[in-house]
């Protein structure tokens, strides 16, 4: 027996291979649910009641997904051009903290659209040099993205600790720890009255017709993934590599700060140390899942908040602790793995 690299890939395998993991996913934790004493399939009627059961539930779930859509655009950017992207969460934090601050009493004076405008763009600018950083170490010293990017995540939190403690401490927060607030005129609108789902919901979206045009009709589009699937190919062929890699950080980076600004903008106001509940990391689910395909970012996004939101109305409902979301969201990674391996390549004899 031996593997073999399939020579093109059919559309119908790439598309029932997400399908098959998602479902491999939620029985091997319906196993884990049975062994709790519940039957998986209340269980997950329960997940699903929850995150669409009633218009607050939807509203939630969409809520939850405006940060999930970018984060996973932010790691699909990246891991289309083999730059391993685990920084998500710090550049999260960072684009968050950076909207506080600018957000709070700088932009006085200004039109509300461009205030808002400069606020996300400095959030993206943030993001964006965070990544550019590990980036750049990788092309001139070949120093491992993977590890520069995730310890950055724990210093970027420590720093946000630091600041909304120190400068950016709210003086009218009772002593609570959190920055200042962003000013109440550049919050996002509700999108539906008398629930959490705001404006920038749609800007998650647009950012992901965005990517679309750029991956698959511009030339940049076309170096990314010459860059990801054959670099040597790709420098004989006259790409930059360095540039292409470059700007690919850039993209990704600002993606992920721009997610911060709009949690903050949209749903909190200031910022915490556990302002994330893990979006820079379930982000890169939401990439796998989507088989790095923009498109396809937001319906992965969507699942995995409805997961989320779900998982607490079926752990009252049914006792099952709630972490069954975490199992079913690290399941439904691996096995999409294998079902990308198995997409990419066949077993002969």
């Amino acid at each position: 027996m031996r593997l073999e690299r399939r020579t093109s890939i059919p559309k119908k395998l790439a598309i029932v291979a997400p399908i098959l993991a998602i479902v491999a996913s939620l029985s091997i934790s319906g196993i884990l649910i049975i062994l709790a004493g519940v039957n998986p399939f209340i269980a997950y009627f329960e997940i699903l009641k929850g995150a669409f059961g009633s218009k607050l539930a939807i509203t939630e779930t969409l809520t939850r997904a405006s940060p999930l859509i970018l984060t996973g655009l932010a790691a699909a950017v990246a891991f289309r051009a083999r730059l391993w992207n685990i920084g998500g969460e710090g550049q999260f934090y960072i684009g968050a903290l950076v909207a506080a601050a600018v957000g709070n009493s700088l932009l006085t004076g200004f039109p509300i659209i461009i205030a808002m405008t400069l606020v996300m763009m400095c959030s993206m600018i943030s993001g964006a040099i965070l990544l550019a950083g590990p980036a750049l170490l990788r092309l001139r010293f070949g120093i491992d993205e993977v590890v520069t990017t995730l310890l950055l995540n724990f210093i970027i939190i420590l720093f946000v600790g630091l600041m909304i403690e120190g400068p950016l401490k709210d003086p009218f927060a009772f002593g609570w720890p959190q920055s200042v607030p962003v000013d109440r005129s550049l919050r996002f609108a509700d999108l539906v009255p008398s629930s959490r789902l705001h404006k920038g919901f749609l800007i998650a979206i647009f950012a992901a017709f965005a990517i679309w045009i750029i991956v698959t009709r511009t030339v940049f589009g076309l170096q990314t993934r010459a860059t990801g699937f054959t670099p040597q190919a790709a420098a004989f062929s006259g790409i930059s590599l360095s540039k292409t890699i470059m700007g690919v950080a850039l993209i990704s980076g600002a993606l992920a700060g721009l997610a911060g600004a709009i949690e903050v903008m949209g749903v909190t106001g200031y910022v915490t140390t556990t302002l994330s509940p893990g979006f820079g990391y379930a982000g890169i689910v939401v990439a796998m899942l989507a088989a790095l395909h923009p498109g396809g970012v937001i319906i992965s996004a969507v699942f995995i908040a409805s997961i989320f939101i779900g998982a607490d109305a079926m752990s009252r409902a049914t006792g099952v602790p709630s972490f069954i979301a975490d199992v079913i969201m690290s399941l439904s990674l691996l096995t999409m793995l294998i079902a990308i391996f198995f997409t990419n390549y066949r077993i002969r004899k």
